[in-house]
C-alpha cells in the first residue's frame, strides 16, 4: 500500500472530525503500569468514557519495543531500528527489536478493537501518542553511535519518515474504533534541550548544536500535516513546563498544547491565556502525581487561580482538558485507576465554575 493510500484509508468520516460539545474533560498522557494491555484498555475506557478522552496505553514494563521511543520508531517508513547498549539505533533493515516493537503495537490496537467492540456505548473519541520528530532525533542513534540530532539530513529524513508512517497507524486505529474522533498527542520531552543545544554527544565531552526554532516549526508542520491527512481531528504537542516553546508549537499549526502546571511562570501563563483566547486546546497537567494524590479542590485551584488572575472568563475553561502531571507507568494499576477517577472529578469541578 502506498503512502497516499494509507492516508486515504485513514481519512475518516465527517462524524470522526466533528468537535465534541465544549466542556472540561479529562485524559491521561499515555504511559500506564503493568504488562497487560487488556486490563489497561478496560480500565482506561471504563474510567474515561464520554465526554472524556480514553487513550491507547503505552506499557513500557513489557520491555524492549514497548517504550515510547521504540514504539514510535516502529512507525517509521523505509527506516528501521535496533537496540544497542546505548539505546535505539537506525539500521539498514528491520531486525528482531523492530519487529518486536511493531508486534506489540499491533497487539494493542487489536485489543482496543476487541474491548471497544464489546462496549454498548463506545466513547466518541480516542487518543494515540507518538514521539515528535525532534525528541525522536535526540533519542535515536546513527551507525557510529552518535545521536541523529547531530545531522541536519538525518533530522529531515526522520521527520519525513515519521510523516510517511503515521497514515497506516491512524488508519488501523480508526478501523479498531469505527466512527471515533481521532486525537493525537505528539510528545516532545527533550524539546527544551534540543532548542537550547544542551543534548550531550555520545562521548559526553560536548553538546550538540542547538536546532533553530524555524527548523523545529517545519519538522512539526511536516508531521502535523500528515496526521491531519490521515484523519486526526485534534493534534496537541506535549512538552515539559521548563522553557516550553508555546509560541513555536502554535506557529507550527498544532491545535493545542499539553503541559504540566506545577512550575509554569507568569509569562508562560500569559502565553497560555493568549492561546485560550485564540480558541486553542489547553491540556493542563493539573493533577500532580509525584506524591500522594492531591485533593480535587487543590487541582481545581491550580487551574482556576491563575485563570482568574489573568482575567480569562470562566466560560473559556471549555478549551481545557485536564491530565496528570506525568505518565502513570511508575504507579500500580490501582493507583493509576485512582488518578483517572480523580481527573474526572477535577473536570467536573471546573465545569461547575465554567457553567456558573
Amino acid at each position: 500500500m502506498s503512502v497516499g493510500e494509507w492516508h486515504q484509508a485513514g481519512s475518516g468520516s465527517a462524524r470522526q472530525n466533528e468537535a465534541p460539545p465544549r466542556e472540561v474533560t479529562a485524559t491521561g498522557l499515555g504511559p500506564w503500569p503493568g504488562e497487560d494491555p487488556v486490563e489497561a484498555a478496560k480500565i482506561i475506557r471504563g474510567e474515561l468514557g464520554s465526554p472524556h478522552l480514553p487513550f491507547l496505553a503505552e506499557l513500557p514494563e513489557r520491555g524492549v519495543g514497548s517504550d515510547a521511543l521504540g514504539r514510535t520508531a516502529s512507525l517509521l517508513a523505509e527506516l528501521a531500528v535496533d537496540v544497542q547498549p546505548y539505546g535505539w539505533r537506525l539500521v539498514d533493515r528491520p531486525g528482531r527489536d523492530f519487529r518486536r516493537a511493531a508486534s506489540a503495537l499491533a497487539t494493542d490496537i487489536n485489543i482496543l478493537a476487541d474491548v471497544a467492540g464489546a462496549e454498548e456505548r463506545p466513547a466518541a473519541e480516542v487518543k494515540v501518542q507518538l514521539v515528535g520528530p525532534l525528541s525522536l532525533a535526540a533519542g535515536l542513534h546513527l551507525h557510529n553511535g552518535e545521536r541523529a540530532l547531530l545531522d541536519f539530513g538525518a533530522r529531515r529524513d526522520l521527520a519525513a519518515s515519521l510523516a510517511a508512517g503515521v497514515g497506516t497507524y491512524l488508519s488501523r486505529v480508526s478501523a479498531a474504533v469505527p466512527g471515533a474522533r481521532l486525537v493525537v498527542q505528539v510528545d516532545e520531552p527533550d524539546i527544551a534541550a534540543v532548542l537550547a543545544g544542551t543534548i550531550p554527544t555520545s562521548s559526553g565531552y560536548r553538546t550538540l548544536r542547538a536546532v533553530s526554532a524555524s527548523e523545529a516549526r517545519e519538522s512539526w508542520r511536516v508531521v502535523l500535516d500528515a496526521l491531519r491527512t490521515a484523519g486526526a481531528a485534534e493534534i496537541v504537542i506535549a512538552v515539559p513546563e521548563i522553557e516550553a516553546p508555546f509560541e513555536q508549537i502554535l506557529a507550527a499549526g498544532a491545535d493545542g498544547i499539553a503541559v504540566p502546571l506545577k512550575a509554569l511562570t507568569s509569562r508562560q501563563w500569559e502565553q497560555l491565556a493568549g492561546a485560550a483566547e485564540a480558541d486553542k486546546c489547553l491540556w493542563l497537567g493539573a493533577l500532580d502525581v509525584a506524591g500522594s494524590l492531591p485533593r480535587v479542590a487543590d487541582g481545581v485551584e491550580a487551574v482556576w487561580r491563575p485563570w482568574r488572575e489573568l482575567g480569562l472568563p470562566a466560560t473559556a475553561l471549555s478549551t481545557v482538558r485536564v491530565t496528570p502531571s506525568a505518565g502513570l507507568a511508575g504507579r500500580t494499576p490501582a493507583q493509576a485507576t485512582a488518578v483517572l477517577g480523580r481527573l474526572t472529578q477535577l473536570a467536573d469541578g471546573l465545569n461547575e465554575l465554567a457553567q456558573g
